[in-house]
């Protein structure tokens, strides 16, 4: 059965989060959660609702937000730049190698560099991270911004780096697109005063409905697009 697809309002811009909504990779940071408490003698809570409370609780953050919440919270010794560069090499070979576009976005990609469309990245990810998955999947075919939250200052669901990437694209915030897959981040497109579509993944099925409330649209995947 075909799927209804949906028509995008006039816009001049489209700017994605990285994680869950343009590739695929949300199914890895919780295991990279738990294995990075272990390895550093911290004791990984073994309750599925106690690890589903912490996921929540860095929804949206920024890298160097997330590293400060992990100090804090588990008394973690060790430096927050250890802690994201202990984060970066156990993601980096994942990233490489396991990590591909969500369904029908790279064919969306396409489709808006040949109308014309800026495309920008705005992530919670780290610098490091988002440059090795660009790397590999050849991001600067496409983008002509990429930004992270800790650039921005600010993690979700403040609008700054929704803002951020509009100012670097030369584009009015409210002829923007935003891609979201959390919450946090459909509520930072809306705060930026742009018209945020979100995206279905695996990791934020439980909150299906709320991101259908929040956002202005609600994709399965990039395919549910009228091109």
């Amino acid at each position: 059965m075909n799927r209804q697809k949906i028509t995008l309002p006039d816009h001049d811009a489209v700017i994605f989060d990285m994680d869950g909504t343009l590739v695929d990779s949300m199914w890895m940071w919780k295991k990279i959660d738990i294995d990075y408490l272990k390895r550093y003698g911290v004791a990984a809570p073994h309750d599925p609702q106690q690890i589903e409370t912490i996921q929540k609780e860095i929804e949206g953050m920024s890298f160097t937000e997330t590293a400060i919440y992990f100090k804090e919270k588990f008394n973690i010794t060790d430096s927050l730049e250890q802690i994201k560069q202990d984060w970066n090499q156990m993601a980096y070979e994942i990233y490489c190698t396991k990590v591909l576009y969500k369904k029908g976005a790279l064919k969306f990609l396409e489709h808006c560099k040949a109308n014309g469309k800026k495309l920008g990245v705005a992530t919670s990810n780290s610098r490091e991270l988002v440059d090795a998955v660009g790397k590999i999947l050849h991001f600067d075919r496409y983008f002509d911004c990429i930004m992270t939250s800790c650039e921005a200052k600010r993690g979700k669901p403040a609008p700054d780096v929704y803002l951020a990437v509009a100012e670097r694209l030369g584009v009015e915030p409210s002829r923007c697109l935003v891609f979201e897959d959390l919450s946090a981040g459909i509520k930072a497109g809306n705060a930026a005063g742009m018209t945020v579509i979100a995206i279905e993944d695996d990791y934020s099925k439980d909150m299906r409905q709320e991101k259908i409330e929040l956002a202005e649209y609600f994709i399965n995947d990039y395919e549910d697009l009228a091109l």
